[in-house]
C-alpha cells in the first residue's frame, strides 16, 4: 500500500462555476469517514464493520479498537489494509503509529494525549497524521505542526464517547476558516446534519454510531449519497 491514499487536500470552501451554477469542490476521500464502534453495540468485531463500510462504498475507515490489545489491533489493521487496497481506500489507525507502520495502513490518528504529533512523523514518514482536535488552539497547533487533516468535535451531542460538551456548527466554521488543512467534523454527525457540517466547511464527516447501528452497508449508502448531493448540487 503507498504511504497516502490519493486523497484530495484542496480548498474545500472554495466553489467553481458549472454550467451556469456553482458547484462545490471534491470532498476529502469522499466526504465520509467510519469510525469502528463498540461490537456489543451492533453485533460485529470492528474487522466486521470496517469490512461492510467499506463493501457499501466508503474509501476512508478509521479502526478505532479502545479495549483490544496492540496485537488484536495489529491483527485486525493487517487484515484490513489489504482489504482497503483492494477497495481503493484509505485505512487510519486510531492512536497506534507502530501498528499503522506494521500493518501497512495509511496513516494514524492521535488523541490529545497520544505521541505527539512531531514525534509520530518520525514514525510514519509520508503517512497520513490526523489529530483530534477540541478548541481552536489545537486545531492551529495541528495544522501548524505539520498534520494532515484535523478531526474538530464534538460537533454535537454524542453518545458513542464522552467527548465533552457540543462544540456547535459555529465553531467548527471558525475552525475550518482558519486552518489550511482538511477539517473533519465528529461527534453526532447524522444523515439529518452532515449537511450543515459541511457547509460550514468541513471538508468530512466521521461518522460512527450512525453507520454501525442497523444495516451498515444500507446506513452507509445513505451517508454517501447525501454527500454526493452536496458535492454536485
Amino acid at each position: 500500500m503507498p504511504g497516502k491514499a490519493p486523497a484530495i487536500t484542496i480548498d474545500k470552501n472554495k466553489k467553481q462555476q458549472t454550467g451556469g451554477k456553482l458547484k462545490k469542490t471534491a470532498l476529502y476521500f469522499g466526504g465520509l469517514c467510519f469510525l469502528t464502534g463498540e461490537p456489543s453495540r451492533c453485533g460485529l468485531g470492528a474487522a466486521g464493520q470496517a469490512r461492510a463500510a467499506l463493501e457499501a462504498g466508503i474509501k476512508w475507515v478509521q479502526l478505532r479498537m479502545k479495549d483490544a490489545s496492540r496485537r488484536e489491533v495489529w491483527e485486525a489493521s493487517l487484515y484490513l489494509s489489504g482489504l482497503a487496497r483492494e477497495q481503493g481506500a484509505a485505512l487510519i489507525i486510531n492512536d497506534y503509529a507502530d501498528v499503522a507502520i506494521a500493518s501497512g495502513s495509511d496513516g494514524v490518528h492521535l488523541g490529545q494525549d497520544d505521541l505527539p504529533l512531531k514525534e509520530a512523523r518520525l514514525i510514519l514518514g509520508g503517512k497520513l497524521v490526523g489529530i483530534s482536535t477540541h478548541d481552536m488552539a489545537q486545531a492551529e497547533a495541528a495544522w501548524r505542526g505539520g498534520a494532515d487533516y484535523i478531526g474538530f468535535g464534538p460537533v454535537c451531542r454524542t453518545v458513542t464517547k464522552d467527548a465533552g460538551p457540543a462544540k456547535g456548527i459555529p465553531a467548527l466554521a471558525e475552525v475550518c476558516k482558519t486552518v489550511k488543512i482538511p477539517v473533519v467534523a465528529i461527534g453526532g454527525i447524522t444523515l439529518q446534519n452532515a449537511r450543515d457540517a459541511i457547509d460550514a466547511g468541513a471538508g468530512a464527516v466521521a461518522v460512527s454510531s450512525a453507520i454501525y447501528t442497523g444495516d451498515i452497508r444500507e446506513n452507509a449508502k445513505r451517508f454517501l449519497e447525501v454527500l454526493k448531493d452536496l458535492q454536485d448540487f
